[in-house]
């Protein structure tokens, strides 16, 4: 039943593929061409194109990859000394669902001169990070994202949907679901592993234009995985939006007033392919550790996944985004929440439908603990490794359930009668430039086990610096039009 052209035809798992069913799906397919893709230092996926005349030349591109100008990829690499390798990750090869001729697509990785893996390649860093976590903790790492976006086209004066109130709304009030089932078909057949997809609360009309937000939810996975899967669905949707004629945007804000869009990322952790997570039918030990560790790495996380000045603009009060470091049962308001996990034990199925027998799923496999803060201009290899290594520092910190603990709120935080609690709350960084400062002040979490490169952190510190937008927030937030401008420059972010 799986989408992907290579899984139905090898009847293997993509982890499972070699070289030699690449070459076989090739051949009995009729392939024409190769694309190497592979994310840059901008977040988005970049292209090398390759024809393929001949078996051997298959072969040697398939084995060797293929030599690229790092200088132009990555700020940190200079010119004199550029020259990098990218080789194909098989496990990550898809048909091309846009190519006119018929082309196999597969994400790469970096390597430097001497053959070796490039240690400040975002995928690298993501992989170092799963390996200590799983060195450190005896388990893995799993995560998944929700990406949310923005679809705009010209005004439909038909059925018009009701002004931020477009969550879960079916057609003909929601006038982009067919896009987004047409996204998710094509983001499942490249490998992605979808759990939903449905609008989003945001939907508003503008200078003739429909504005809907969208959200696509996916599976949890490997972490590698799910990074690789966030980062193609974002390709698929952005050209299929322009195939159609639709601007797309994963900015985090775009207007005043309206609902901005978060990326959300869930993680799960597993030993042994069981979920940690759940304990006598609450939260585990485990669990409160790992969140624990992204109360203390909050501060800098932000330098990861919330890279550009607009999205400061969306992690303000009242907006369903965070503003405060403190996490929560099924709470919006709160940095991390645990949403709900199936954990009661009651068979739902057999009373909605009493003829069912018990369908004897171990839901408690289920549970995860979602980060609300980070959104669209996020390089999601670097924010999945950043909160890796955030968890994992809840094992290595002494207090750590005395830190969860301090940090847990059951109350909307908002709420007036709130106010000594939502003092005691440490908050958010408020503009890059603060994300930049924070980093700086907790980077050794992040370079330890050599996780993270110190160019790498010093590329997104001067990054975010660059902004210069420490009072950016304050300055103009009684000003949409300059607000718009600034938003402008931000639309294709990530």
């Amino acid at each position: 039943m799986n989408p992907n052209a290579l899984v139905a035809f090898l009847q293997k798992a993509p982890k499972e593929f070699t070289k030699e069913d690449i070459v076989k799906f090739i051949k009995a397919r009729e392939i024409k061409m190769v694309n190497f893709m592979y994310p840059a230092g901008d977040g988005r996926l970049k292209t090398l194109n390759f024809v393929i005349s001949d078996e051997e030349y298959l072969n040697t591109i398939l084995s060797c990859g293929e030599r690229v100008d790092g200088s132009s990829l990555f700020k940190f690499i200079e010119a004199s000394s550029s020259d990098l390798y990218v080789v194909p990750r098989f496990r990550t090869a898809f048909v091309d669902p846009f190519a006119e001729i018929p082309t196999l697509t597969m994400l790469c990785s970096f390597f430097n001169k001497d053959g070796e893996p490039l240690e400040s390649a975002p995928e690298q860093t993501l992989r170092k990070a799963c390996t200590v976590f799983k060195k450190k903790t005896g388990c893995e790492f799993q995560a998944m994202g929700e990406l949310e976006y923005y679809v705009i086209a010209e005004a439909d004066a038909l059925f018009p949907a009701t002004d931020q109130r477009g969550y879960h709304e079916s057609g003909p009030f929601a006038k982009f679901n067919e896009f987004r089932t047409q996204c998710m078909s094509y983001i499942a057949q490249a490998g992605g592993q979808i759990k939903y997809g449905h609008s989003e609360v945001g939907n508003f009309t503008l200078n003739g234009k429909i504005y809907e937000q969208n959200e696509i939810e996916f599976l949890p996975t490997d972490a590698e995985d799910a990074a690789d899967q966030l980062t193609v669905a974002k390709w698929i949707i952005r050209n299929l939006g322009h195939q159609k004629g639709f601007d797309v945007t994963f900015a985090p804000k775009i207007t005043t007033g309206k609902a901005g869009s978060g990326l959300h990322i869930h993680m799960k952790i597993t030993k042994d392919g069981k979920s940690q997570m759940v304990a006598d039918g609450g939260l585990s030990e485990t669990a409160r550790k790992a969140i624990a560790g992204m109360m203390i790495l909050a501060p800098s996380i932000t330098a990861f996944g919330n890279k550009v000045p607009t999205s400061y603009f969306r992690l303000v009060p009242h907006q369903e985004a965070p503003t405060n470091v403190c996490w929560g049962d099924r709470n919006r308001s709160v940095l991390v929440r645990v949403p709900l996990g199936w954990t009661a034990g009651a068979d739902m199925s057999r009373t909605a439908n009493p003829l069912e027998k018990s369908s004897g799923i171990d839901t408690t496999q289920k549970q995860t603990v979602e980060m609300r803060s980070p959104d669209g201009s996020a390089d999601v290899y670097q924010l999945i490794a950043a909160l890796c290594v955030a968890c994992r520092t809840g094992f290595e910190i002494e207090n750590a359930l005395k830190v969860a603990e301090d940090k847990y709120v059951n109350v909307n935080i908002h709420d007036a009668k709130n106010a000594d609690k939502l003092a005691k709350l440490d908050q958010l960084p408020d503009s890059c430039s603060a994300s930049a400062e924070c980093l700086a002040k907790q980077r050794e979490y992040y370079e330890k086990e050599g996780v993270f490169s110190p160019a790498m952190i010093d590329g997104i510190i001067a990054q975010l610096k660059a902004f210069d937008d420490k009072t950016l927030r304050k300055e103009i937030e009684n000003k949409p039009q300059e607000m718009l401008k600034v938003v402008e420059n931000y639309f294709h972010c990530g």
